[in-house]
C-alpha cells in the first residue's frame, strides 16, 4: 500500500490578511446586521467600500480614495478638513493636483503613481509615503496607500504621524 502525500500549506496563501468594510465619507464600520447596505447608516453620505484590515481607516483618520486613472473618487469628511477643500472641489481631479511626494526630487511622484496604479487594480501591499499638500511647503503627512475593493486605491493620511 501506498503511503499518501502529505497536505502542506502554501506560502502567502495561509496568511491572507482579513478585509473589512467602512464608510467611504465618515469610515464608520457597518455592524454585522447592516452587511447588506450600500450606504453608510450612521452618516448617510458614504457608500461602503472594503480594504484590507491593516489599511481601512479608523474614524479619527483622513483619507481620499483614488482610481487607476489618479483621480480622485471619494475624500472624507476629515480628509476635506486637512486638506481646506470641499468632497465636490476635489472628486474628479488628478490626485497629483492635490498631492505629491513631500520629497519628490528623492521619491519621485512615479513610485507613488504605480503604487496607486497596482493598488486600484487590487495587487500589491500597503506602503507608506510622506505627502505634502501640492502648494503647501513645510507640511507632511505619513500615509499609508494601498488597495480599497476591486478598482480603488485607499490613502490614509496621518497628520500626527
Amino acid at each position: 500500500m501506498s503511503a499518501r502525500p502529505l497536505l502542506q500549506v502554501l506560502p502567502g496563501y495561509a496568511d491572507v490578511e482579513p478585509i473589512v468594510s467602512f464608510c467611504g465619507h465618515c469610515a464608520h464600520r457597518p455592524a454585522p446586521e447592516d452587511a447588506g447596505t450600500r450606504v453608510c447608516v450612521n452618516c448617510h453620505l458614504g457608500l461602503i467600500v472594503t480594504a484590507p484590515e491593516s489599511i481601512a481607516p479608523t474614524t479619527k483618520e483622513a483619507f481620499l480614495l483614488v482610481d487607476g486613472r489618479m483621480q480622485i473618487c471619494a475624500v472624507s469628511r476629515r480628509a476635506e478638513k486637512l486638506l481646506g477643500s470641499a468632497e465636490v472641489e476635489t472628486v474628479g481631479r488628478p490626485v497629483a493636483e492635490i498631492l505629491i511626494p513631500a520629497d519628490a526630487e528623492i521619491a519621485g511622484t512615479q513610485s507613488l503613481a504605480t503604487t496607486i496604479v497596482h493598488a486600484a487594480r487590487g495587487e500589491g501591499t500597503v506602503d507608506d509615503f510622506v505627502l505634502r499638500p501640492v502648494a503647501e511647503w513645510g507640511i507632511r503627512w505619513f500615509t499609508r496607500v494601498g488597495p480599497c475593493g476591486d478598482n480603488a486605491a485607499l490613502i490614509v493620511l496621518a497628520p500626527d504621524g
